[in-house]
């Protein structure tokens, strides 16, 4: 299994996403994608070998690797959307995201969490900057969503670092807002998406994207995967009714997470269901 790197704190760990991904090659095997995907429901992974299991309910109709390629091939009705993370990725993106748009790739997302210093790191501005050079191109080819920020609350953080980067970025042909949450309860969760689709809103933005979401103690494994399927049940109902999120994605398609064994645990299966 491809493994990845977590950095946080207890001070982060409500609001930042915690994985960083592995390099990917920047030749691809992508099959053309199926254009009549069917729901909103995505696979985060690393190891793509994982995500025919995740999909073999036939309720995943996408998915991501917080990277700029593949390294394989996903199933064929589900469809990969490349990522921009980083800095760090600059140079092999303009060969990759063009071979992922030339096999059926429809989406791009921008950067991992720009907002914290464990991630991206970006300044509003630095991000506005490098979001027109990089991603803004592409507009016409694809829909272009937001970097992905945390659902932290601290001024300059989260939604606030939204804000000030759509000051920078008006003109950046943006359609999306992705957001990410870690927390303790559902309602808590429904709270921050209101408050992320209310954002969304302000800026003409037509789509929520929420591409990275966890219970606080499922961020290094699912601790209870009874409690996490309860969530799970709870949640994803509320979100398949909410016509402004239009893609969300649970954290995430691994071993120890909603596999065990490579096969789905009870998170796995309330999250297909």
């Amino acid at each position: 299994m491809v493994s990845f790197s977590k950095l946080f704190t207890t001070g982060l760990l409500a609001t930042s996403a915690l994985a960083i991904p592995v390099a990917k090659p920047v030749t691809v095997e992508v099959q053309k994608r199926n254009s009549t995907l069917s729901t909103k429901r995505g696979a985060a992974f690393n190891d793509i070998s994982t995500v025919p299991v995740l999909s073999s309910a036939g309720t995943i109709s996408w998915a991501y690797n917080w990277a700029l390629s593949l390294s394989g091939s996903l199933p064929s009705n589900v469809e990969y959307v490349p990522m921009l993370w980083g800095a760090k990725d600059f140079g092999g993106w303009f060969t990759a995201v063009e071979t992922a748009l030339s096999s059926g790739s429809s989406y791009i997302l921008g950067f991992n969490e720009p907002d914290m210093t464990s991630q991206a790191d970006m300044s509003a501005s630095q991000a506005a900057s490098y979001y027109k050079t990089y991603i803004t191109p592409y507009s016409g080819k694809a829909k272009l969503i937001s970097p992905a920020v945390s659902s932290s609350t601290t001024s300059g953080l989260g939604l606030s670092w939204f804000e000030e980067f759509m000051t920078d970025c008006s003109s950046c042909e943006i359609s999306g807002l992705a957001v990410h949450w870690y927390g303790e309860t559902a309602d808590q969760f429904k709270s921050f998406v209101t408050e992320a689709v209310s954002t969304a809103s302000t800026y003409g933005l037509s789509e929520v994207w929420v591409t990275e979401f966890a219970l606080n103690a499922d961020a290094g494994g699912v601790s209870d995967a009874a409690t996490t399927a309860a969530f799970l049940e709870t949640v994803l109902p509320w979100l398949d009714a909410n016509t402004n999120v239009t893609r969300y994605s649970y954290f995430y398609c691994a071993d120890n997470y909603l596999l065990s064994d490579s096969t789905l645990n009870q998170a796995g299966q309330a999250y297909v269901s």
